[in-house]
């Protein structure tokens, strides 16, 4: 009967979510009393977190629980290293990228767009758009696929961007460069006089 009464409330709180977030909120807990390690529960508590209260850091420590309850479930990873590359840890969201590759029926497309956000946010643009193509490549449907063209055009817009800041510092540095020369030159000579 424990087992029944648990699904129940973590159906509903899957079904509230994200409509109606305070009886989401209530499945949940209700959910987490009976099995508080249960990874469905666990996620859908830290997406509500992070989400909708913008509590990153409990977001994140029941996506570590989570994963403490068990490691290969698939569906932990996408949305927990997105949580990680906005929250700006990346040194672990790389980390959290590469294991995730290695469990067994994760959705590698979510997983190479989150690595090229991790990427555009590192400021890595060329990176970004390789491991974005990585990601269309992966994905199972049209609507993804579409999504992603649009993240490669934004991502592209910042890396003209980019170059065309460094192109104006490379072209302000020379001369600045000969400014300084000439002023030394006019110093000295000044001097002279």
């Amino acid at each position: 009967m424990k087992t029944n009464l648990y699904n129940l409330y973590l159906f509903r709180a899957i079904e509230a979510y994200p409509y109606e977030l305070e009886k989401a909120a209530e499945a949940l807990n209700y959910a987490l009393a009976y099995d508080p390690e249960n990874v469905t529960a666990l996620c859908l508590m830290a997406k509500l977190q992070s989400e909708q209260l913008g509590d990153y850091e409990t977001a994140k420590a029941f996506y570590e629980k989570a994963i403490a309850s068990n490691m290969d479930m698939p569906d932990i990873y996408p949305d927990y290293s997105r949580l990680l590359v906005n929250n700006g840890d990346y040194d672990e969201a790389q980390k959290l990228i590469y294991f995730a590759l290695t469990i067994k029926g994760i959705d590698k497309a979510a997983i190479q767009l989150n690595q090229g956000y991790l990427f555009e946010a590192l400021n890595e643009f060329e990176k970004a758009e390789e491991a974005l193509e990585d990601s269309k490549m992966f994905a199972l449907n049209n609507d993804f696929v579409y999504f992603i063209d649009e993240v490669i055009k934004r991502v592209s817009k910042k890396r003209k961007t980019q170059n065309n800041k460094n192109r104006v510092k490379e072209t302000q540095e020379p001369a600045k460069a000969e400014t300084s020369k000439t002023n030394w030159f006019q110093t000295r000579l000044n001097n002279l006089l």
